[in-house]
């Protein structure tokens, strides 16, 4: 008797082995994502948002360890070395500003302070108002915001017209003068952590406006989804709804927003120094350093150049960062 046509072979009978290496993949294919997993791999595939990132860390880094760093290279911002300076013009010996290995960019005109380590302290005041005036302004503007958007009437219209009259309001003009009226000692702070602590409260509570708005029209929209009317027919109160089901779906705005916000911050700080009403010195401030290049722009460029330059790479290394992290996080972005 002949063999059957259609009997299988061993070549087209799968073995075990390979039933369980499909049934894997198979299981590797509908792994689920983490939204956070998913926004990071979306930020990789960003380089000039990881090189932006990136920079933002060194800064960061910087500004905490400016001290280690100034120590090893052996220079302090406050010391003065008039030897170096030529007492005809007031301006560095040397080329470039008085660049050197033991003064590696440069020294002040007159003081003959070094900028390199001058630099580096004022990466933390920029740093520090930055930050913590976006502290200010996202803890305020959350709270109004959220609260402005899920109960509406009266409290909507209330806040709104708050946001209304701050965003219109003269922010610089009254940072200008408030600052230029505080007591020397407050809140047992002294000279420039006076002014710094002022920056911080003004900056953030005049910025709270902007992201308020922007959590207020999430909220509006938030509102009315599907497991927000589910949570009520469970009857779950209002503090739940708004901390459990709306705030966590407020992080991904919030999160961008901040990151935009903190390079505004630094510009106006710079700014605020700029106009003599920053920081005191000998307090290191790269706007009080441009301020101070302004006399010497044309005998020594490079005083104006470094400082410049510092605030040029922090706020676009923000601003890139920025922008990487609002595409991950928004899923209908794309680059």
């Amino acid at each position: 008797m002949t063999a059957p046509l259609h009997e299988p072979t061993a070549e087209a009978a799968p073995g075990a082995a390979e039933e369980a290496a499909v049934a894997t993949s198979g299981a590797k294919a509908v792994q689920g994502r983490s939204l956070g997993r998913i926004a990071w791999e979306r930020l990789k595939r960003d380089k000039l948002a990881l090189t932006g990132g990136v920079v933002v860390l060194v800064l960061i880094l910087i500004a905490l360890f400016a001290p280690v760093i100034t120590g090893l290279v052996g220079q302090d911002p406050n010391e003065y070395h008039e030897d170096l300076i030529d007492p005809l013009f007031g301006t560095p010996t040397g080329s470039l500003g008085g660049i050197s290995g033991e003064h590696l960019l440069g020294v002040e005109p007159v003081n003959g302070r070094d900028i390199f380590a001058r630099i580096l302290y004022g990466a933390r005041i920029s740093l520090l108002v930055g930050f913590l005036s976006a502290v200010v302004a996202v803890v305020l503007g959350t709270i109004l915001g959220i609260l402005a958007g899920f109960f509406g009437g009266w409290v909507d219209s209330l806040i709104s017209r708050v946001m209304d009259g701050l965003l219109a309001f003269p922010q610089l003009l009254f940072i200008i003068a408030l600052v230029s009226v505080m007591p020397n000692e407050m809140l047992g702070l002294t000279g420039t952590g006076v002014r710094v602590f002022v920056m911080i409260l003004v900056i953030g509570f005049f910025g709270w406006p902007y992201i308020g708005r922007v959590v207020r029209g999430q909220t509006l929209s938030l509102r009315e989804r599907e497991y927000v009317e589910a949570a009520r027919s469970l009857g779950a109160g209002r503090l739940y709804i708004l901390f459990k089901e709306l705030l966590p779906n407020l992080v991904a705005p919030i999160i961008v927003y901040t990151t935009m916000m903190i390079p505004t911050n630094i510009l106006t700080e710079a700014a605020l120094s700029f106009l003599g009403v920053g920081v005191k010195p000998p307090t290191a401030s790269w706007g009080q350093m441009l301020s101070s290049a302004l006399d010497y722009y044309d005998s020594d460029p490079m005083y104006m150049v470094v400082p410049g330059v510092a605030i040029f790479i922090t706020v676009l290394a923000f601003n890139l960062f920025g922008d990487g992290v609002r595409d991950a996080l928004d899923p209908k972005g794309s680059r």
